[in-house]
């Protein structure tokens, strides 16, 4: 098992370029399905403080999902807790990739954000 988890979809154009990317930096990491093995409720919290409590960034804004529930009326009005135990069970909901390591938190694939994470 490699150190760096990345959650992600396989049909995802972003999650591609994000793998492609790790493995042109030679950067090992487990894939999991973000659909069907959403991150943890102490994986999110890692990655909400890593995005110094932005909670919007963790979720997908563009997805059917986030449309469907109307989570865009429906986010203002939870806890962050509330909003996290959320994702935890929805995985479609959570913005992907999502990579989570123990130095590591990135949501979304910015190349030169990912560059500056990984040392590369």
């Amino acid at each position: 098992m490699a150190a760096i988890k990345m959650y992600m979809y396989k049909g995802c154009g972003t999650c591609k370029k994000a793998s492609r990317w790790l493995n042109e930096q030679c950067i090992a990491f487990d894939e999991i399905p973000i659909r069907e093995q959403p991150p943890t409720l102490p994986e999110l919290k890692r990655m909400l403080k890593a995005q110094e409590g932005a909670l919007r960034k963790l979720f997908n804004t563009s997805g059917g999902d986030y449309k469907t529930m109307n989570m865009k009326e429906v986010l203002t009005t939870l806890s962050d807790d509330e909003a996290l135990q959320l994702l935890a069970k929805h995985g479609n909901l959570v913005k992907r990739p999502f990579v989570v390591s123990k130095d590591v938190m990135l949501v979304g694939f910015k190349e030169a954000d990912w560059a500056g994470a990984f040392g590369q």
